[in-house]
């Protein structure tokens, strides 16, 4: 487990309380608010509050930590009233996969219809 939060991460910031953010979820691992910058009517990033640079190195240095971002995604779905009507879940994971943020997230976006082409 990563015991420490990276003091330049602006998601450690916001873990960490420095920096505030519309939270929609919280557990003891996990944290959920909205984006800054929604490319959907609902638009929710859930983080793992240990810093792990993304996805992948969450996923092999903690796998139950992946599970729990996961199951909190899903949460939020049912939370923002998205989950019947479909939704997607996006780890960019690099920056030529479009990652801003080098802290594992997921991108939870919902409440319109998605074509083939979209985000």
């Amino acid at each position: 487990m990563a015991d420490q939060l990276d003091p330049d991460c602006i998601f450690c910031k916001i873990v960490a309380g420095a920096i505030p953010a519309s939270v929609v979820r919280e557990t003891e691992r996990t944290i959920a608010f909205r984006d800054i910058n929604p490319q959907a009517p609902t638009h929710v990033l859930v983080v793992p509050k240990d810093h792990y640079p993304n996805a992948a190195t969450l996923a092999a240095a903690d796998p139950e930590l992946a599970a729990a971002v996961l199951t909190e995604a899903a949460g939020v779905a049912a939370d923002e009233k998205i989950a019947d009507h479909g939704y997607r879940m996006i780890f960019n994971t690099g920056a030529g996969a479009g990652q801003t943020v080098f802290h594992a997230h997921v991108h939870v976006l919902g409440g319109a219809a998605f074509h083939e082409g979209m985000v």
